[in-house]
């Protein structure tokens, strides 16, 4: 390690930390770097003025490799080659100035082929302990394809340097393998360079990468669960009975699902032991890392409902914290697998079965919608768009992705089914969400019968196939106009939001054109 260090160009007479327990690291943070112990063992950390990632801040280093293979247009900032290389040896000069430095490497992949090596280099103890929790034990020697992590939070960039618009900077260089992360404490931003890593380099081996939630039942059947932030992608796949796979991301292949992770990194405002027994207790453990949520001083007593410091206080720790867990961190080719959408306007069904043609368009589509009140200057609910429900990760154009996903569906007759976790009845403010014991009603029936034999109401609007009869559920709840007072607000609705999903995917130019079948047929006609 000290040779792979001294290739690096970091300094023999700094004091390294390498693949410390997490003891070790929780100790340090607390004897030395603001760390603090809740009541129940839990490491408290704060991050300061960052406390999400940066989106804007996002840099790719722009060559020959991938001047044709990124996504450009997804707000990634491209970087010259000499920029990046003075980026690399200013943060090398400054992580020479400490004493001493943690080091971590681990892997990338729940699988033997498609996995990459992560070495992570930080001034910062939590840091380290973060990325053994996200990434996994280390399967092979560090080999040329791996990635080393430069991560430098409090380093200062000077304005006009390196061609950055901002202090923070998280840059890759897929010619180096060397990702650069500074002017950020947030721990996410580890994790997520590797996510797009990995969706960066996958595809190339056929494997397609998930932003997505899955878990396997006991008779051995998968399921994966595709959806943004307050979706309800973690709360579903730790449903009771199901054995976690993982929470977050994901690679499909022909051998099946495998988690890229070694944890979790769950949402914590609100959370209770009520509704979410499972992320409770995970996140209360000895060995979780807590970032941004206030706690009492004198007893160590959290308080998940405060949002003074954030509401995306979250929470790292390891997969072996969840009790019902798949241990092998894999699953067999999915049976099913579920698009999930808050829809906010409560004009989408409970549930449809897409078609291949809908499964490729919605994918792509990556529909949700903002609240009012989540976002300033959001006074209204608002229809948001990520593709492949994972955009900010996304390297390359959706379209390949949905590429892959349309090959596996159709190689093993995967069902695909778009899931409303948002409203009924109303639009946010009029409406009621639907209750998560319907949805997960919905989503056992699935589970256990597919469906089979229930006959399919087409939707008028945006051509969905809604099951007419689901053992548990009020049959009115299934249907959306049936639940709406106003029938005539709720076409209204539906039509602009269908246009919307139109107006959207025309940005893909050729892709919408070519899954124009997939679409809403209503909104085609405006």
């Amino acid at each position: 390690m000290q040779e792979l260090l001294k290739e690096i160009g970091l300094n023999d007479s700094i004091t390294y930390h390498y693949n410390n327990s997490n003891s070790f690291y929780i100790e340090k943070c607390i004897k030395s770097y603001g760390g603090h112990l809740s009541k129940d063992g839990a490491l408290l950390v704060e991050t300061g003025a960052k406390t999400g990632r940066s989106a804007d801040d996002r840099y790719i280093v722009k060559s020959q490799k991938t001047e044709d293979n990124v996504w450009w247009d997804n707000n990634l900032n491209p970087m010259s080659s000499e920029d990046f290389a003075g980026l690399k040896a200013d943060v090398i000069e400054y992580l020479n100035t400490k004493e001493e430095l943690f080091v971590t490497k681990r892997s990338v992949g729940a699988d033997d082929q498609h996995n990459i090596n992560a070495l992570l280099v930080t001034p910062w103890p939590q840091h380290a302990l973060f990325s053994t929790h996200m990434f996994r034990p280390s399967m092979r020697v560090f080999e040329s394809e791996d990635f080393t992590i430069l991560h430098a939070p409090n380093f200062k960039v000077k304005a006009g340097l390196y061609g950055a618009k901002n202090p923070t900077i998280v840059a890759t260089c897929f010619e180096t393998n060397t990702t650069i992360i500074v002017g950020t404490m947030y721990a996410g931003e580890i994790k997520k360079s590797m996510f797009s890593v990995m969706n960066y380099v996958l595809p190339e081996s056929k494997v397609l990468p998930m932003h997505s939630g899955a878990s396997k039942l006991s008779s051995g059947q998968s399921c994966v669960f595709f959806g943004l932030s307050g979706t309800g992608k973690t709360t579903l796949s730790t449903d009771e009975g199901m054995l976690l796979i993982g929470d977050d991301e994901h690679g499909l292949s022909d051998e099946g699902i495998f988690n890229f992770e070694g944890g979790c990194y769950a949402k914590t405002y609100k959370l209770s032991y009520e509704t979410e027994p499972g992320i409770w207790d995970a996140t209360n453990k000895f060995g979780s890392m807590i970032e941004n949520v206030t706690f009492d001083k004198t007893n160590g007593q959290i308080d998940f409902n405060d949002k003074t410091l954030t509401e995306n206080g979250r929470a790292a720790y390891p997969l072996e914290h969840i009790a019902q867990l798949e241990k092998s961190s894999r699953g067999q080719i999915p049976k099913n697998i579920f698009f999930l959408t808050a829809d906010a306007f409560g004009v989408l069904p409970a549930v449809s079965k897409l078609t291949n043609e809908q499964a490729m368009f919605y994918f792509v589509l990556g529909y949700t919608a903002k609240l009012a009140g989540t976002e300033i200057g959001v006074k209204e609910p608002t229809a948001t768009f990520s593709p492949c429900f994972g955009a900010p990760f996304m390297l390359r154009h959706p379209s390949q992705y949905a590429q892959l996903l349309g090959h596996y569906v159709k190689k093993y007759d995967i069902n695909v089914w778009l899931i409303n976790t948002g409203w009924s009845g109303g639009s946010y403010g009029v409406g009621n969400r639907f209750p998560l014991k319907v949805t997960r009603q919905i989503i056992r029936q699935v589970q256990k019968t597919s469906l089979d034999g229930v006959s399919m109401q087409k939707d008028e609007i945006f051509g969905l196939n809604i099951p007419t009869n689901i053992e548990g559920v009020d049959k009115d709840l299934l249907v959306p106009q049936n639940t709406w007072d106003d029938k005539e607000d709720y076409f209204q609705k539906a039509q602009k939001l269908a246009q919307d999903f139109h107006e959207q995917m025309k940005n893909f130019d050729s892709f919408y054109e070519e899954n124009l079948k997939g679409a809403p047929s209503f909104g085609n006609n405006l």
